[in-house]
């Protein structure tokens, strides 16, 4: 059992304010020097990054489908720890699921897996004394959700936020905080940018941040807020550990250096990659693609997080020395691990613009955009996978690639044709894979910038570009 003050928070469906709620209650309390830590529900790194910009820790993403759902609240006790707040964001509706198993993976099922009290964000721009039947309804749909209050937003005017607290009394449900339609602007940078504001120190994002603090510190009780994110029972878990994980594996006599892939506040990796790495033996050190030159010394591996946004094409064709020594990197043999945009950029070249050149494969943009999970299988033996492990990742993009698969695919799964790269110790893919749920991804790359590389002449040409 661990203690860990907690609470979700969700809406009735997207649009209602509760991302920039999130992060402003973060905020706000950050301000009061309480140590907060943010946590998001379902695969998007972007609201993750937000959460950990406001707290000053880094956010991190719960998802049953990625990690499993045993894995949910140890993850949340370790990503807490020593918080005296930890605020959990829902994704879309309180009982919505893209996979359309919402008794498994939506906000309402994590949070009852977490025993947490759910605070609802309601729009309320359209609606008078209504707001008690949805309410009521949400509250009722399920017997074991903890509903524990709700914020208003959008609220017109006293006299309406009067009507509304009125109605919402009668039903016995505290209302935590009313903010107007103008309190939650639009201030945050553009969802295109991905978590590069977030974790690259930007200026914009940082005000956006302050601004939404300042919002919710003038508008929400915290205190009270508090009090029921402190009525939470300990998580029925002990907290995550990623040497327990690993099983304590031997650490190797000198640490390999592995790049990840990032920037000063975080990686375009899950913050459970950079601590599975160091507890498998490895010395990280981030490596910022858009900006550094050169590798770290000493690099023996590279991780290029999903989270790395299709939308700095340019800036990484640019970057040519980098380009450069990633190709010479994969050459020799070292591992090398691209998932997401970090395919695109081992590819000959996306949209004309030349990249590393490694993989023998033309990016092209194209307007709609492809996502969702999939449970996938691994084609070839790989530094991430054994051949035939099945795993389930999540994709998001709208660049493809010609040929989607290399001589020795990634990965396959049902309804789909084979995607990915497997050459010589180079495994790219556009599924982005959690690695809490797959820790062994960790041993298996430590294990391979250890031993020397041994190029097989007879693979050139098996998805890459020859030497």
């Amino acid at each position: 059992m661990t203690v860990v003050p907690r609470l979700v928070l969700s809406a009735p469906s997207s649009g209602h304010g509760k991302n920039a709620l999130a992060i402003g209650l973060l905020a706000a309390l950050a301000d009061r020097d309480l140590t907060v830590a943010g946590f998001k529900i379902g695969p998007d790194p972007v609201d993750a990054a937000y959460l950990g910009l406001a707290a000053g820790r880094p956010g991190r993403v719960l998802d049953p489908r990625l990690v499993g759902a045993d894995r949910l609240a140890p993850l949340l006790a370790h990503g807490a720890a020593g918080a005296g707040l930890a605020v959990v964001q829902g994704s879309m509706g309180l009982y919505d699921s893209v996979s359309g198993r919402p008794e498994h993976d939506s906000t309402a099922a994590v949070a009852t897996a977490l025993r947490s009290p759910v605070v609802l964000a309601v729009d309320v721009a359209a609606m008078g004394q209504s707001v008690a039947a949805l309410v009521h309804g949400f509250r009722s749909y399920d017997d074991q959700l903890w509903l524990g209050g709700v914020i208003l937003t959008r609220v017109a005017s006293s006299r309406h936020e009067a009507m509304l607290r009125e109605a919402l009394d009668d039903l016995g449900v505290p209302v935590y905080g009313a903010l107007r339609r103008q309190d939650l602007p639009a201030v945050l940078p553009s969802r295109g940018h991905g978590v590069v504001p977030a974790i690259g120190g930007s200026a914009e994002a940082g005000r956006a941040v302050r601004r939404l603090g300042e919002a919710v510190a003038a508008t929400v009780d915290l205190d009270r807020l508090l009090g029921l994110a402190r009525s939470a029972p300990p998580l029925p878990a002990t907290a995550w550990s990623p040497g327990d994980e690993l099983g304590d594996p031997v650490a190797p006599a000198e640490p390999p250096v592995v790049a990840l892939a990032g920037a000063a506040g975080g990686s375009y990796s899950p913050p459970e990659t950079a601590e599975l790495l160091a507890a498998a033996g490895a010395e990280v050190v981030t490596l910022d693609p858009l900006r550094d030159e050169a590798l770290p010394p000493g690099t023996r591996a590279l991780v290029v997080g999903g989270a790395l946004p299709e939308t700095y094409a340019e800036q990484l064709s640019a970057n040519r020395r980098l380009c450069i020594a990633v190709a010479e990197l994969a050459r020799t043999g070292r591992p090398v691990i691209a998932e997401g945009t970090g395919l695109l950029w081992l590819a000959r070249e996306l949209d004309g613009l030349p990249m590393c050149g490694v993989l023998d494969a033309v990016g092209t943009s194209r307007d709609g955009l492809v996502i969702g999970y999939r449970e996938a299988t691994a084609r070839a033996g790989s530094v991430v996978a054994a051949e035939g492990s099945v795993v389930v990742g999540h994709k998001q993009h709208r660049a493809v690639l010609d040929p989607r698969a290399g001589r020795r695919p990634a990965w396959s799964w049902e309804g789909g044709t084979p995607e990915g790269f497997v050459w010589r110790n180079v495994h790219a893919s556009q599924l982005a894979v959690h690695w809490a749920g797959y820790p062994g991804i960790a041993t298996r790359l430590v294990a391979a910038a250890v031993a020397d590389p041994a190029p097989d002449p007879a693979e050139t040409g098996s998805g890459g570009v020859p030497a």
